[in-house]
């Protein structure tokens, strides 16, 4: 075992990027690199905006600054290494940092579905219980969810490393994706994988299937609510307010659904279908979810024209 575990901690793994397309990797860092400026962009944009505006600072905002947040660490977890991949074939990656990578993408993933559960809770009391929103949504509560958001993705993400570690690297040390994905680095292993494989299985079924449910059983009451209401702008007005979340909701979701599906039961499609559907949830949220919040609400495009103004009147000056 110590010679095991010293071969892992000292031999490198190699990231393949998109196996099969290594002749167009330079053009697939263009789309890469461009979703990727648009998200810091936007997310700094918004977080900016938030912050120093007082009148964005209620539940729903402090929540979209949460998601932004951990969009904003999980994409910079892995897209700066896949455009070094990319543009400079610079496939190697140690061991430790394999590691820590694997946890940051697996647990601001649980972190991220979390706020958006929410999220959910923020869209059903401000729809079901109107005047109690303020009441029920404190900043102490919201404090609270933002810690336990964290705690259960560091707690349900923590064995991951040590499952990893635990196993002998004796054949290749090439992993087909453009990231360390926990089964893509644990299927590399000489031994018995049943353990992550259960595991992996579990938090993906068991933590998406709790969050799921729970917020269709938030909009499924928010539905009832709404119909409830006397005249159609009411109901417009109350529907509208939940149009950017059931955006967001989808945008995160499809991609990850579509990538779990593809690397537990892909078995006959093309691995590098596989390895780009999975790296569409890394990069699409972060770059869609402020575009979206931006348009759709009101308050964030009046601010950000505020800002553009001042900034428009600042050079004039000069």
């Amino acid at each position: 075992m110590t010679t095991i575990s010293t071969i892992n901690l000292t031999s490198p793994f190699f990231l393949a990027g998109v196996p099969g397309l290594e002749d167009v990797h330079g053009w697939i860092a263009l789309p890469v690199s461009f979703m990727y400026f648009v998200a810091l962009l936007g997310n700094l944009c918004v977080l900016f905006i938030i912050k120093f505006e007082q009148s964005l600072h209620q539940p729903m905002y402090f929540f979209l600054s949460m998601l932004l947040f951990v969009d904003s660490v999980q994409s910079n977890s892995t897209v700066p290494k896949m455009l070094f991949i990319f543009w400079f074939n610079n496939r190697e990656i140690s061991f430790e940092g394999c590691l820590v990578q694997m946890f940051f993408v697996h647990s601001f993933s649980i972190m991220s579905s979390s706020v958006l559960l929410a999220m959910a809770f923020d869209r059903y009391v401000a729809v079901c219980h109107p005047l109690r929103y303020v009441i029920i949504l404190t900043t102490p509560l919201i404090m609270k969810i933002g810690v336990l958001v964290v705690i259960r993705g560091t707690i349900l993400v923590f064995p991951y490393p040590f499952l990893v570690n635990r196993l002998p690297f004796c054949q290749s040390h090439t992993i087909e994706q453009t990231y360390c994905e926990h089964m893509a680095v644990a299927k590399l292993a000489c031994a018995d994988i049943r353990i992550n494989n259960l595991y992996g299985l579990f938090i993906a079924v068991a933590m998406g299937g709790i969050d799921i449910s729970l917020i269709t059983a938030s909009y499924t009451l928010i539905v009832r609510a709404v119909l409830r209401l006397p005249s159609r702008e009411a109901r417009y007005k109350a529907g509208n307010t939940c149009v950017s979340h059931v955006t967001v909701l989808l945008v995160a979701y499809i991609p990850a659904l579509f990538s779990f599906l593809s690397q537990r039961f892909g078995g006959h499609m093309m691995v590098s279908t596989q390895i780009i559907l999975s790296n569409l949830y890394l990069v699409f949220p972060p770059m869609l979810n402020p575009i979206i919040y931006g348009i759709s609400t009101k308050e964030i495009q009046k601010n950000v024209r505020k800002f553009l103004y001042s900034k428009k009147l600042l050079n004039k000056k000069i």
